[in-house]
């Protein structure tokens, strides 16, 4: 079935619901610093409770690193007021501390200085730490400092139900909903290179974050604490992140679930003789990693979208997938936008909703070879020189402008806004589209070039232009504190969270290597 006629059985308002059911959340990740911009070193503040067991705010790779956590809703106000009320709270407990608002750090001393997250003494808290330290052994801590948003998005069974009737499909519900959402997944990563062209808000960084190592970037003019590249657009996202050589090894298939797992599971369990030379335990008998192996756990293949399945507690991300297939899908290629209080605002969450909708019902071929060799290609030249308006892409076989193929693309996902905007009886949509329109013919309305006409403009280095919009957002958070009602919640939530981790604590009955070894059964 084409675009027109997928979006035509959702055009009738007795179905709107299938369109206003979608289902967003968002994980948004800060780093806590002080004053100077240099990382906090105090301890996961007690007051916002256990990171290891709150619904709302827990901590990723440090102990600095705030992971904030919406609950899944069908309503974007709902989401951003519950990411601002988050915010205001955390503001009320972390005294003279800042929320970093960039995702590329500054001001970072050695690895060792570096805290790793804490989530205390149960098996399941030692496990979180000891994976984190594996990550350190493995790739460094100062890789793990980068921060992001992970945008997590589900459409509801109703509309997987009228796709399937309308195919004739005769797969059990899930299944059809599964290869649906791998469908999905196919197209973003063909796509994915548009979002960073449009959202990258990483076009430079700290000169400390490179140190030594080699890199492709220069100066920012006569500042040589800040380094970019000029028409950059999310570093983040190049080789100066989240990269990984152990794992350029590995050719994950996004076809279907059972070939995905496959991949996974194999490499959960392949040998790589670098990691073993880390070892499991040093001397002491401490663990350095959960396993020697290429992947410690699925979450450690780093991929800019995941299939997701909540797991229960103690299972892999892998057997739930298996077990009942996908639930919904994880976006984690969008920057922090340090122009927003956020990260993150309507605006781009409407057309996050557009794209992976369209992404959704566009025809999504299997991928071959070729193309799974031209996307990475295409992310690093994106990365790197997305907004230079001579830039060209592969696509296929050919060489195509990325700003020809960006409007295009954004042309086609004109009836999806449509659509989106009748059932929800707004104008938000196409407005959103048009506005991403609008950077596609003047990149000057990018977050990535804002930034910079800003550092230009007020001639600040990364770290003077990072810390002001830091100093703006949390003046922003603290001129309309939380009411009374909101910090009780909050102070409730904590609460509960610690006696949480209390009682995991208290009921362990196996050591942490029975634990671990259970685990990987």
């Amino acid at each position: 079935m084409s675009l027109d006629v997928k979006l035509d059985l959702f055009s009738n308002p007795a179905k709107a619901d299938r369109l206003t059911g979608i289902a967003r959340g968002i994980e948004k990740e800060s780093l806590r610093v002080e004053a100077s911009g240099h990382l906090a070193n105090t301890p996961h503040p007690a007051a916002l409770g256990a990171a290891l067991t709150h619904p709302n705010i827990t901590t990723d790779f440090s102990e600095a690193l705030l992971e904030f956590i919406t609950a899944p809703s069908s309503s974007i106000d709902t989401v951003m007021t519950q990411l601002e009320e988050i915010h205001r709270v955390t503001y009320q407990h972390i005294g003279d501390e800042l929320l970093w608002v960039n995702s590329m750090p500054c001001q970072l001393g050695s690895d060792a200085s570096i805290p790793i997250g804490q989530y205390g003494s149960s098996n399941v808290g030692k496990m979180k730490n000891i994976y984190r330290r594996g990550l350190g052994n493995r790739y460094g801590r100062l890789m793990q400092t980068i921060a992001g948003i992970h945008y997590n998005f589900s459409v509801p069974d109703s509309l997987w139900e009228d796709l399937q009737a309308s195919a004739n499909n005769q797969q059990s519900l899930q299944d059809f909903k599964s290869d649906g959402y791998f469908g999905l997944i196919r197209n973003f990563r063909r796509y994915s290179w548009l979002l960073l062209y449009l959202l990258g808000a990483a076009p430079a960084i700290c000169r400390s974050f490179v140190g030594d190592s080699d890199h492709r970037l220069t100066a920012v003019g006569d500042d040589t604490h800040s380094l970019h590249q000029p028409h950059a657009t999310s570093l983040r996202m190049g080789d100066l992140g989240y990269q990984s050589d152990a794992q350029s090894s590995l050719v994950v298939c996004y076809n279907d679930v059972p070939q995905y797992t496959d991949t996974l599971k194999e490499a959960l369990s392949q040998a790589y003789p670098a990691y073993d030379e880390i070892g499991l335990k040093d001397s002491n008998g401490d663990y350095q990693q959960l396993t020697t192996n290429l992947l410690q756990i699925e979450n450690e293949f780093y991929s800019t979208i995941r299939p997701k399945r909540t797991a229960a507690s103690g299972e892999t991300p892998v057997h739930a997938l298996i077990e009942r297939g996908v639930e919904y899908i994880e976006v984690r290629c969008v920057d922090l936008n340090p122009l927003l209080p956020c990260g993150i605002d309507e605006q781009t969450i409407c057309f996050l909703d557009t794209f992976l909708l369209f992404c959704l019902l566009q025809d999504s071929p299997a991928t071959d070879a070729k193309e799974y060799a031209s996307i990475p290609e295409n992310i690093d030249r994106t990365v790197y020189s997305g907004r230079d308006p001579a830039l060209t892409l592969l696509r296929g076989k050919e060489e195509v402008p990325l700003r020809g193929w960006g409007q295009t693309l954004l042309e086609e996902m004109l009836p999806v806004a449509a659509v989106l905007d009748k059932a929800n009886h707004t104008e938000s949509y196409t407005q959103a589209l048009a506005a991403m329109l609008e950077r596609i013919h003047d990149d000057s309305s990018t977050p990535a070039a804002t930034i910079l006409a800003e550092m230009r403009s007020n001639n600040e280095t990364y770290y003077a232009m990072a810390m002001r919009k830091a100093c703006e957002h949390r003046d922003y958070f603290h001129a309309n504190p939380p009411d009374a009602s909101t910090m009780n919640k909050y102070q409730d939530l904590a609460t509960q969270s610690l006696q949480k981790q209390a009682d995991i604590e208290a009921h362990d009955s196996l050591s942490f290597d029975e634990f671990l070894a259970d685990y990987y059964r």
